[in-house]
């Protein structure tokens, strides 16, 4: 099996800060660790992309090319394509994640997601 290449969207680096900055707010070693085992799952992805299961709000209506990789509390979203993975955004889990997606198609800034 070929090696991938992992890119990260603009709007998944923004939800990594924002997700450093909240737990920052409940201590320091919770911030440091926390990127490091979303960025570490992310990492996986190069050699195993088919590994996230697909996002089952989107197969629901039978989109199927998106997964994703559960890292409790957190839910990164993606999608492989050729020799990349793209990371399209990182979310918490305990939100509902069709309003996360439909707040971002509102305010669509130019990113993937």
């Amino acid at each position: 099996m070929s090696r991938r290449q992992v890119v990260w969207s603009e709007a998944a680096r923004r939800d990594l800060h924002a997700i450093v900055a909240y737990v920052a707010d409940r201590g320091p070693r919770a911030a440091i660790g926390t990127p490091h085992r979303i960025r570490g799952a992310a990492r996986g992805l190069v050699a195993m992309p088919e590994r996230g299961r697909v996002v089952p709000e989107l197969a629901r209506i039978h989109v199927r090319d998106f997964r994703e990789l559960v890292i409790p509390p957190y839910r990164l979203l993606y999608r492989s394509a050729g020799r990349r993975v793209f990371v399209l955004g990182v979310f918490d889990s305990r939100r509902n994640l069709e309003d996360v997606l439909l707040d971002r198609i509102v305010r669509a800034d130019g990113d993937e997601l």
